[in-house]
């Protein structure tokens, strides 16, 4: 099983990270934070706090939930705007 999932930043996460998106082996999104805070710094590990995760579609910010082979992470800071 291929555990590299394509991560995809908006906005402040996209500043924080440098890149638009990449693609990276995780199980889990824990360890999907904990590898893309290690290749970004702790600019990106700031914003995380904030943000909120799409899996293949679906809001999540449960951190334990396991990342199926080839999955897309949106991660989403909050927006501004009204």
């Amino acid at each position: 099983m291929d555990p590299t999932v394509t991560v995809r930043y908006f906005a402040g996460a996209r500043a924080a990270a440098g890149v638009d998106t990449e693609t990276c082996a995780a199980g889990t999104l824990e360890e999907l934070v904990g590898a893309i805070v290690a290749a970004h710094g702790e600019r990106l590990e700031r914003v995380l706090t904030a943000c909120s995760f799409l899996v293949d579609g679906t809001q999540t910010r449960d951190r334990a939930l396991v990342l199926g082979p080839g999955a897309v992470v949106d991660v989403l800071p909050p927006f501004a705007g009204g």
